[in-house]
């Protein structure tokens, strides 16, 4: 209250003093009272003086009266009026020529009215807008019986017949547009198009003293009428947007600031117009919108409040006395929407200085009881909270009822507003899309009896659309039509302007005076006047109304009303702040608020029939909407009340539980950025909604999901469980009809379409390009039998060729019906495509067409809805009933950066996103396109083009290569089978082979699946075959069998049987991760297929591999490979089909690692039904669990037959050993439904058989050292004399022992096959035609042997080939023992010649009959590997026996790619660092101890089929010579490089060899040619030399190249005082990051590049021809042309500013402490270098500086966003200054601190956007920092975008930490190459608060 008591206080000392001055000195002239006094002149032909103050005019009568204005002029004008028009006066009579400047209203334009209806003054008014041209001004060529003739504009009217020329909008027109009027002011001259030349009276008075009139006729010239003046109106500017004037046109102008009415009139004149309302409340009103626009508040930045308008709300008091001020204020200035919260703050702070408070709480005004017709065209409303008034009625009956409204009591009051607004003014409905405007200005509109006239508005909108638009008569003459907002003012229609945030301003401009003053001057001089104007003027007159309309004078209808429909601004924005102080004085404002959740189910369930239960869906939907985060209020407005019914309508018609799918389909979240998608998927978990797992699918979903086929039959259309009625056109033609191969994705996607349409629904499909979208929609129509138009859309789309085509025919306008009208005419289904790339404000036309079946068109016509009850006329077309719409578009955002379709229109769609196929639908549909085409190469093409769209998805590659590069793979392929995969692959990628590092990127990826692309030439390196020593006789075995039912107490031994504990299950949760595969025969054919690392920690150690076949599984369509660890205990199910692995960890199952615990653990599959489980038995502590590795439920087995032994609780190895536990566990190479599995008592008489619940404990009279599965529930057992006992175990579960006696020594089994070679195969081995049963074994004194007869035989053979025995230990094959200095337990020992608890790496592979064994290198003997195999690093080798053809091999298995530092522990388990097991169809899996999985071939068979097929793909050529060479070279050569001429233009130069900086050439120093010294960059566009020319260089010429560029490069790092050393460091750091440097500018250029694209520039004189300007170019007009530029900004829009980054990085002690650790210092480095590389040549679109913090500073300077670094030496200065810091800075953090003061100084600054990127470590706890502080830091200013990167962190720390602050805001970084991945999440994830 003190600033008004203070301008009170000085209001009150002014008029003391002026006071003062008129007692001492008497009245100055200026401050006499004004009147008006009229005089009448008999003598002087009728006219009269009219006098204000001193000032006398005289009057003379109008020639024409009709455009003299009326019932302007006030009986008694107030006084600051009358001093405006004393001014006007004066300089009316001294001749001048005035302008009239002020704030926005129509004031200026109503005392120049006042003004001329004064004095009688004939006015010719020209409203200026954006599109107003010289023609528009001066002189327009009409056609009139086929000649064209000039017609006189305003302007030469005013001129030649003396009128008053007024413009209104100066600062809106185009700069060249106002100065034709400059010579007309100054000198009253100007040469007209027609030849005529306009003089100044003075000067043509005397010419008359000289000439006759007739002489002047003949010469063309023309008076200028003295009484012509020219009355200017404008707003200032820079304060008000639009084009500043031009000062030779300001000099030539007087002017006068006319503001609102000072305070005291302006009260007085309500009081005295409203004398029934209480003079508090429009005191209280006036004295706050005089507050809101005093110089004090200026500051506050408030947009102007309407003054002008508050008559017109304080109205609203006469039709409801008791409305709040504050309800008024609302109407007359929304403040809550149209300013952010400071200004909102400031506004409501303001209202309380006026005792007015604002109600947070929505006030009901009740609902309409009745509404009655009463007399004058009015009806009376009568409400159940305010008594009855009397409204405006439109033309037709009033009436209650509308089917479609379903009222809520929040409706029912808004609908009481809207009427009380409507006895006052013209009002516009602001609210979000969807939220029901359309609907309620429809009831509104039958409520009181009026007819729609629904206008889109759309950006590109003229005044001519708006108005008048130009048209030829049939006779080729031209003439103008008026717009559906004329014929509404014409016929008292409602005007429903639908879209008044899109039609830019300039143009709306032109109904100014149409909204304030009810009249309208139209471009063919017709004029259209208020009512009660016209009748005056017919009455002054005494005119006819036939009279009037021959001088093209209208009435307005009184009935007639403006609605505009608009959704809310956004505060801030440049771009969508449409509410400006302009704007406000137009309309009244009604902010329509959201349902709530109570009134939205009312609403769903009353307008769907048997509306299914939408509450969970409604109250996500809700909370969706309270939100405070732009992106998901942005998703919530893709759930508007209209989605959710349309999704409770079909959930009616078609029920689903999956309300997760629901969601997703209505937002298209498949399509969000990732940050934003990944929100609503946790915001849906919070609110229980989540994706219906497998388990929930009932066996008809199931079959649905992958069973859904397609028919025709008996004419009907059935897609899955839908069916329709095949529809029967009359024109066939139409429907269309393409090859479409049937997939189970595509034919759901048409499943959900036929749902849809079954409903009424328009359809928009979202998707990448090449995904289906038409071929989806063509087999869609071709099933239904429908019709289809199609129109595809592009950039340059307008709103007119949208609709109609126009064209000129003999000199006539034809306007062509285009697709869309043909389709709503006939009843086709129009198909749209390309939609995203038409601007979405000529899109958006289409919104009536669909809601509301309405649209008018360009040539006058105006389509209606079928349910309207209009007959098709000549000027309507009735809708077809069966009209729908179908629209295709791209995925919005990146990379596509077409117009957001559907952000701007999905909600009136029933949407279906296009996903790239499924791999199983993809290779479905692909498989029908190759049918010869091998399964392996489809699946190989799958797989690479998944990963490269995936790549596109993420912006490391700019093209998202899709289904249709495939298809036309697949196509060549089966056309041309011997043209190769490498030469086919080519025809997609050539596109890319001119970028290095995208190619680089392609070839990595291609080769990752095997697809030899890129390869210049190809390699088979299979292992070298060694013969292997023929098998023979080396003894017998002979197996004691007694004969049948003569058992001893021997033979059958002792079984105790006992029942398991099963404790659990206890659910571990499995984790899923989507490991990368590579495809090891890329280049290179070898025994190797894949593979794969699986994501283990570090100190992680690989205990044991096994793998359950397809074969054992009930459903299994792929092996599954178990790799379980040890440290601690893990275990890894692997698909490798799939490439994901699913993680349980198992840590909490067993004892803690410390101490003196080394825990092996082994693994056994097991068969269908538990195949799904896993025996895991840890060897040290002998615990038994049964894993499920799908469900991650964990049991404990527990029985007396297999204790378990407790672990020591000892820090440190204790000297004397701990109890051993001696079980061992041998698992089932052949398992059975009862899961036996079989453990022995290492050194012991005990063997236990687990069987389903029970264990079978049994002795055995012999001390057991080893056992091998022979066959089904039969084992060969072994003493540590090597002799020998089969064991079988019976149904009943008895066991039978039998003794095997052998003749010569006994053998050591090193390995045993549990199946035996087929007959083939053993005649094969033994070369002989022997056959019977039999087993393959490995013995310790032979490669293989072959037991004959065993074991189903008493007498067996056994045939050996003889090896010398395998080394113990390195000292024994004489090399060096090479074990870690350093273990977990103290120093390494050399191992033991014997360790019984090693394992043996031995499988046999059935199918082949081989034998594989992983070996260390030292076991191979050294004869079989050359001196350089001998020195080469592997893990292993396989040794590969195959009886059956003789052979022997050694694969070598490739390094690992790390080494755990426990790598001693796993030397206790397996000699090899190298874990093998079988697969199907004889495959081999291997393990290495850096968690690399290997897929290897080593049969014959497989191997030959194999390289078959690599052969066909890799293409190689037969060598035969074509019959045609055709070689096309540049014809330059290399012949000596040099640095080139500079060209002092730097116009670019492509080939040659003369200048600098070119490209394609040769010699010179330049970009993509051949020869030259190094490379010189111009900045010009490349053109690449072939590879093959450059190769072609001879080799002199390239050392004389490489000198000079070494030359060069030195003299470079002088210039910047480089040293070569500081050259090597950077380049360390920079050859690191260059291809993220890579992707990081691609995701930078597609940002950039939508913001480049160019426009139409229209009115120019050259270009191409511009359809909406036909008729001016028959007239012969030349501005006719369009044609694409650089668009200047909006008038008077804030100048785009850049994106402004910040990159905070952790400079502390700890980044350099732990450097050594993790390498976080090399990788924030390498980041922050990449961040610079990146960003440089892009200063114009971002603008960035790095600062750092330590424990020293919060704020070190690191780049100063004024001065970035340009060259490398000033980016390495920054990178070391970085390191320094880190290494001598104090201890300690100041996060906190740096993260909040860099946030609040980004706020400070003007930009488009604010991004503070925090690069830092994870170490929080040391320094007790609470994330809960630093999440809400990160969230404190709404402007700035700020995100955390953890690129450092011990053990999980980091992984912790996000879980604990705001989604979306933390990112875990532990490799650079994530980077651009996880800046371009960051980049996009704003784009939605942007929509």
């Amino acid at each position: 209250m003190s600033w008004i008591r203070r301008m009170s206080g000085n209001r009150s000392n002014s008029r003391l003093q002026v006071l003062k001055n008129i007692l001492k000195n008497g009245p100055e002239r200026n401050d006499y009272f004004l009147t008006i006094r009229r005089c009448s002149n008999q003598a002087k032909n009728g006219t009269e003086q009219v006098s204000i103050g001193d000032i006398t005019v005289t009057v003379r009568p109008p020639r024409n009266v009709e455009v003299v204005p009326v019932k302007y002029l006030q009986d008694t004008p107030p006084q600051s009026v009358l001093h405006h028009l004393k001014w006007i006066m004066q300089k009316d009579g001294l001749k001048q020529d005035v302008f009239l400047i002020g704030g926005p209203g129509p004031l200026r334009r109503q005392v120049a009215m006042m003004y001329l209806e004064l004095t009688k003054r004939e006015v010719e008014y020209v409203s200026l807008s954006r599109d107003t041209t010289e023609t528009d001004i001066k002189q327009r060529r009409e056609i009139v019986s086929g000649t064209a003739y000039y017609h006189d504009q305003p302007a030469v009217k005013a001129a030649i017949e003396g009128r008053v020329l007024v413009l209104e909008g100066i600062e809106k027109a185009e700069r060249n547009v106002l100065p034709i009027l400059n010579n007309l002011l100054e000198n009253r001259e100007m040469q007209l198009d027609d030849g005529r030349f306009l003089m100044s009276a003075e000067r043509y008075d005397k010419l008359l003293d000289d000439h006759s009139i007739e002489e002047l006729d003949a010469l063309k010239l023309v008076r200028v009428n003295e009484n012509f003046r020219v009355i200017a109106l404008g707003h200032p500017v820079p304060r008000y947007r639009g084009n500043a004037l031009d000062p030779p046109l300001r000099s030539r102008f007087q002017s006068r600031d006319i503001n609102a009415l000072p305070f005291k009139e302006q009260l007085e004149y309500l009081q005295e117009e409203f004398s029934g309302i209480p003079v508090a409340k429009i005191s209280q009103i006036l004295s706050f919108g005089t507050a809101v626009n005093s110089q004090e508040s200026s500051t506050l930045g408030l947009p102007d409040f309407p003054i002008s308008n508050i008559s017109g709300a304080v109205k609203m008091l006469q039709t409801n006395p008791n409305l709040e001020v504050t309800d008024v204020i609302d109407k007359l200035y929304p403040y809550s929407v149209i300013l952010n919260k400071e200004g909102v703050s400031s506004v409501q702070n303001l209202l309380k200085t006026f005792k007015l408070q604002h109600k947070d709480k929505y006030i009901n005004k009740g609902q309409i009881v009745s509404v009655k017709d009463r007399d004058q065209g009015l009806v009376s409303v009568e409400t159940d909270k305010s008594k009855t008034f009397d409204v405006l009625k439109g033309c037709l009956e009033t009436n209650m009822e509308n089917e479609s409204f379903i009222p809520t009591p929040y409706h029912n009051s808004v609908l009481v507003e809207l009427i009380q607004t409507h006895a006052a003014h013209d009002f516009c409905v602001i609210g979000a899309r969807g939220c029901g405007k359309s609907i309620l200005v429809e009831k509104f509109a039958q409520l009181l009896g009026y007819e729609l006239e629904p206008i889109m508005l759309y950006q590109d909108m003229t005044s001519r659309d708006l108005l008048q638009k130009r048209i030829t008569e049939p006779n080729g003459d031209t003439t103008w039509m008026m717009s559906p907002l004329v014929e509404a003012a014409l016929n008292g229609r409602l005007a429903v302007l639908d879209g008044l945030h899109r039609i830019n301003q300039g143009s709306f401009a032109v109904l100014h005076r149409l909204i304030h003053d009810r009249e309208l001057q139209l471009f063919d001089g017709t004029r259209l006047l208020r009512h009660d104007r016209y009748e005056q003027i017919k009455a002054n007159s005494e005119m006819t109304d036939e009279d009037m309309k021959e001088r093209k004078v209208f009435p307005i209808h009184p009935a007639f009303r403006i609605i505009a429909l608009s959704e809310p601004p956004v505060p801030g924005s440049a771009s969508q702040q449409w509410m400006t102080p302009e704007m406000l004085t137009m309309f009244l404002f009604h902010h329509l608020r959201p349902l709530s959740l109570k009134e939205e189910v009312d609403v769903v369930t009353k307008v769907v029939q048997k509306c299914p239960n939408m509450d969970k869906l409604l109250k996500f939907v809700h909370e969706l909407r309270k939100s405070t985060d732009p992106a998901m209020t942005s998703i919530a407005a893709s759930l508007s009340t209209r989605q959710l019914i349309r999704i409770a309508k079909r959930l009616a018609s078609f029920p689903s539980k999956d309300l997760h799918g629901i969601i997703q389909k209505a937002c298209m979240s498949s399509f969000l950025p990732k940050l934003p998608r990944d929100s609503l998927e946790q915001t849906m978990e919070a609110a229980d909604i989540k994706i219906k797992a497998n388990s929930e699918m009932t066996d008809e979903d199931m079959k649905e999901h992958h069973l859904i086929t397609c028919s025709v039959k008996d004419g009907m259309l059935t897609i899955g469980n839908t069916q329709v009625t095949v529809f029967n056109p009359g024109n066939k033609t139409k429907v269309p009809d393409v090859l479409f191969y049937e997939n189970p994705q595509h034919l759901a996607v048409m499943e959900d379409m036929l749902k849809d349409f079954l409903l009424g629904e328009h359809l928009l499909l979202v998707g990448n390009q090449g995904v289906g979208k038409n071929k989806i929609v063509d087999r869609f129509l071709h099933l239904m039998n429908k019709p289809r138009e199609y129109i595809q859309l592009h950039r340059d789309t307008t709103v007119q060729t949208l609709t109609l085509q126009p064209t000129v025919k003999d000199g006539v306008i034809v306007y062509e019906d285009s697709p869309l009208v043909r389709a709503v005419k006939m009843g086709h289904v129009l198909v749209v495509d390309e939609a995203d790339k038409a601007p979405t404000h000529v899109t958006c036309i289409l919104k009536t067409l669909i809601e509301s079946g309405e649209m008018h068109l360009a040539d006058g016509r105006r389509i209606v809805s079928h349910k309207s009850g209009h007959v098709s006329l000549d000027n309507t077309i009735v809708g077809h009933p069966d009209f729908r719409m179908i629209v295709l578009a791209n995925r919005p955002g990146f990379p596509f950066l077409g117009n957001d379709f559907f952000g701007a229109m999905g909600d009136i769609f029933s949407c279906h996103a296009i996903l790239n196929p499924d791999m199983e639908s993809e290779m479905s549909m692909l498989q029908q396109y190759g049918p010869n085409v091998h399964r392996n190469v489809l699946e190989k093409l799958v797989n690479a083009f998944g990963e490269l769209r995936s790549m596109a998805d993420q912006g490391l590659i700019s093209y998202p290569y899709s289904t249709r590069e495939v298809v036309n793979i697949v196509k060549h392929m089966e056309k041309y089978p011997n043209d190769g995969l490498r030469k086919v692959v080519k025809n997609v990628f050539d596109f890319d082979a001119y970028s290095k590092e995208l190619q680089e990127t392609i070839i990595k990826t291609m080769h990752k699946h095997g697809i030899p692309y890129g390869v210049s030439q190809a390699e088979v390196n299979l292992a070298k075959e060694f013969p292997l020593p023929p098998l023979s006789k080396t003894g017998s075995w002979s197996i004691q069998r007694p004969e049948q039912k003569r058992r001893t107490a021997m033979m059958s031994l002792p079984v105790e049987t006992s029942e398991i504990v099963i404790k659990g299950p206890l659910e571990v949760f499995p984790q899923s991760v989507a490991m990368e595969k590579n495809t090891a025969r890329a280049s290179l054919f070898t025994e190797q297929e894949s593979y794969w690392n699986i994501p283990m920690h570090e100190t992680n150690i690989i205990s044991d591999v096994a793998v359950t076949k397809a074969s054992n599984q009930a459903a299994g369509k792929f092996d599954i490979i178990h790799i379980v660890t040890a440290n601690p205990i893990g275990l890894f199910s692997v698909n490798p089909k799939l490439s994901t692995c699913s993680v349980l960890d198992l840590y909490d199952m067993f004892p803690s690692t410390s101490g003196s615990y080394r825990p092996r653990v082994r693994i056994a599959p097991l068969a269908e039904p538990l195949d799904s489980n896993v025996f895991l038995h840890e060897e040290v502590t002998n615990s038994v669990l049964v894993v499920n590795f799908k469900t991650g439920d964990v049991c404990r087995l527990s029985s007396r037959a297999l204790p378990e032994i407790p672990t020591e609780k000892r820090r440190f190895p204790a000297s004397a050993l701990q109890t051993v536990n001696p079980y061992r566990m041998c698992p089932s190479t052949l398992p059975d439904a009862k899961g036996t599995i079989l453990f022995y008592k290492e050194g012991g008489d005990n063997i236990v058989a687990v069987t389903g619940k029970y264990a079978h404990s049994v002795d055995v009279p012999l001390v057991i050292k080893q056992a091998h599965q022979a066959g089904a529930d039969q084992w060969l057992l072994s003493n540590d004399k090597d002799e020998k006992f089969l064991v079988q175990m019976a149904d009943d579960n008895s066991f039978l022992l039998y003794p095997i006696s052998e003749s010569g020594d006994r053998s050591l089994v090193r390995g045993l096959s549990s199946v035996p070679l087929s007959d083939e195969q053993l005649k094969l081995s033994l070369r002989n035609e022997n056959a019977g049963p039999n087993r393959t074994s490995v013995l310790r004194d032979s490669y293989v042997s072959v037991l004959k007869g065993f074991p189903g035989s008493s007498d067996v053979e056994v045939y050996s080939s003889p090896r010398e025995p395998l080394p113990e230990n390195k000292s024994q094959a004489q090399e060096i023992v090479n074990a870690p200095t350093f273990g977990l337990f103290g120093s390494s020992t050399t191992k033991p010649d014997v360790n019984p608890t090693k394992r043996s790496q031995i499988v046999c592979l059935p199918d082949s009959g081989q034998i594989v064994e992983g070996l260390p290198k030292w076991k191979v003997p050294e004869s079989s590997l050359t001196s350089a195999e001998r020195a080469r690093e592997v893990s292993g080798y396989l040794e590969v026996i195959d009886p059956v053809n003789h052979m022997l091999r050694y694969i070598p298995v490739p390094p690992a790619t790390r080494q755990s530092p426990y790598l001693s522990w796993m030397s206790s388990i397996a000699d090899s660092h190298l874990f093998v097991a079988p697969m199907s169809e004889d495959g081999l899996v291997t393990v290495d101890v850096g968690g690399c999985i290997r897929t290897w071939e080593t049969a014959l068979v497989n191997l030959q089929r194999s390289l078959g097929e690599w052969k066909n793909m890799m293409g190689l050529d037969d060598g035969r010579p074509l019959q045609i060479t055709k070689e096309r070279e540049s014809g330059r050569k290399a012949e000596g490089p040099k640095h080139g001429k500079i060209d002092p233009k730097n116009a670019p130069h492509h080939g040659g060899n003369t200048w600098a900086g070119g490209t394609g050439g040769s010699n010179t120093a330049g970009l993509g040619g051949i020869g030259g010294p190094y490379r010189l960059d111009a900045g010009h566009k490349v053109y690449q030399v072939p590879q093959h020319e450059k190769d072609a260089v001879p080799e002199h010429v390239r050392e004389a190249a490489r000198d000079m560029a070494q030359k060069a490069f030195k003299e470079r790092l002088r210039e910047i005082n480089m040293s070569e050393y500081d050259a090597d460091v950077y380049e360390e750091f920079s050859k690191a990051v260059r291809n993220q440097v890579s992707s990081l500018r691609v995701i930078l250029d597609s940002l950039q590049a939508k913001g480049k694209e160019r426009q139409w520039l229209k009115n120019q004189a050259y270009g191409d021809l511009d359809d909406s300007k036909l008729i001016e170019g028959i007239t012969g007009e030349k501005s006719i042309y369009k044609r694409r530029g650089e668009k200047d900004p909006e008038l008077g829009t804030p100048q785009e500013k850049p994106k402004r980054i910040r990159l905070l990085v952790d400079v502390s002690g700890s980044m350099y402490r732990f450097n050594g650790y993790d390498g976080r210092m090399n990788r924030e480095m390498e980041a922050t270098l990449m961040m610079m590389e990146a960003l440089e040549k892009y200063e114009e679109k971002f603008k960035y500086d790095i600062y750092g913090h330590s424990g020293e500073d919060h704020k070190v300077v690191l780049v100063d966003k004024d001065k970035v670094p340009t060259n490398n030496k000033e980016r390495l200065i920054v990178i070391k200054t970085m390191h320094a810091h880190s290494q001598f800075c104090l201890s300690g953090d100041t996060t906190l601190m740096a993260t909040q003061h860099a946030s609040d100084e980004l706020a400070k600054e003007e930009a488009d956007e604010h991004f503070l990127i925090i690069l830092s470590d994870a170490n929080f706890d040391r320094y007790g920092i609470s994330p809960r502080k630093f999440g809400e830091i990160l969230k404190k200013n709404e402007k700035v975008n700020a995100y955390v990167v953890f690129i450092g962190s011990l053990e999980d720390q980091a992984s912790q930490l996000i879980k604990q602050l705001p989604t979306g805001h933390a990112f875990i970084c532990l490799d650079t190459k994530n980077l651009p991945q996880i800046l371009q999440q960051i980049f996009t994830s704003t784009m939605l608060s942007g929509r």
